[in-house]
């Protein structure tokens, strides 16, 4: 059922129908949806130790302990806390889907870049397998980062709080908090790779991408700044710092492909409206072949015939005509 629509008829330019299209795509999704299935009842298992690991920032940092409304350090605390009876079950829930989407990105990567590789030309298509051994550690580092980034950001919104106020955080929304930023976080991580994949297809040059640094940069910043719920500056420059350094070493890559794409032709430097250099040296004209000088007359003007009174020939016409 799950068989490639791409493996019934092979084509060389990777064109099909629109409907064998279409089952592409519905089979790439079944096989990556298969895959986070997969993985999040395996992570289900593991429900207790996962959750040490996404409670460790914010406890070790803002936690309340013995029922204190200040910290150690004199700073506001906060205490975890469900307000239902299912809310343990669908945080659970919640925290065993998330790490069956973040532990299965290699694989819905790959799917996702092999239904485009085929548009590609055949050197190009080996590119599938290194999207998906890029893109996956790419995503996860992003996703780290924000996790490396909450415990600070929970000190500065506490921060806030009356020192006579005792904080609670509800763990569902705390959850829901951290999944939004590592989703975040690590799709901004996958902008380089999304640049050298429109590099590849032929869509955007290196040279055009080198071309767009200001404007990249003023953008990488104001997403930062929204990106992380604190707005604080670190934070902010933790992650738009990595981004910025991401999206040069994409522009060095795309110059390096263009420069090769182009060996050879002398006209890939220029603009879309430019017109091309033409080569007027003359060439050597082969030998010139004689031809016959005699007139070409017709049957009866050979022949000396008249066609009627007073008619003559005259260069090979009759006078009358």
């Amino acid at each position: 059922m799950l068989k490639s629509a791409r493996k019934q008829e092979k084509n060389d330019e990777g064109r099909m129908p629109l409907l064998d299209h279409l089952r592409e795509l519905r089979n790439r999704l079944l096989k990556a949806v298969l895959a986070i299935v997969v993985v999040t009842i395996v992570a289900a298992f593991f429900q207790k130790d996962i959750y040490d690991f996404l409670l460790r920032p914010i406890l070790s940092s803002v936690g309340c302990k013995d029922g204190v409304v200040t910290a150690v350090n004199g700073k506001p605390c906060a205490l975890l806390k469900t307000d239902t009876l299912m809310a343990p079950f669908t945080n659970a829930l919640k925290v065993a889907l998330m790490s069956g989407v973040l532990l299965a990105t290699p694989v819905w990567l790959y799917q996702l870049w092999a239904f485009v590789a085929p548009g590609l030309h055949k050197g190009e298509k080996r590119y599938a397998y290194g999207f998906a051994v890029i893109g996956a550690p790419l995503f996860l580092a992003g996703g780290y980062l924000a996790y490396l980034i909450l415990p600070q950001t929970a000190q500065i919104m506490l921060g806030f709080s009356p020192d006579s106020v005792q904080n609670q955080i509800g763990l569902d929304s705390y959850l829901d908090l951290l999944t939004r930023m590592i989703v975040v976080f690590g799709l901004a991580f996958e902008l380089p790779l999304l640049l050298v994949a429109l590099n590849l297809t032929g869509m955007v040059t290196g040279k055009r991408m080198l071309g767009w640094w200001r404007g990249m940069i003023v953008g990488l910043t104001a997403f930062a700044a929204i990106a992380t719920p604190g707005g604080e500056p670190l934070s902010m420059l933790l992650l738009a710092g990595p981004l910025a350094v991401l999206y040069f070493i994409a522009t060095g890559f795309s110059l390096l492909n263009d420069k090769r794409r182009n060996r050879g032709n002398p006209d890939a430097d220029l603009d879309d409206d430019e017109a091309s250099d033409l080569d007027l040296t003359p060439e050597r004209i082969d030998e010139v072949e004689s031809v016959s000088a005699r007139r070409a007359t017709l049957p009866g003007q050979a022949s000396g015939e008249q066609d009627g009174a007073g008619s003559q020939p005259l260069n090979g016409y009759d006078d009358i005509t």
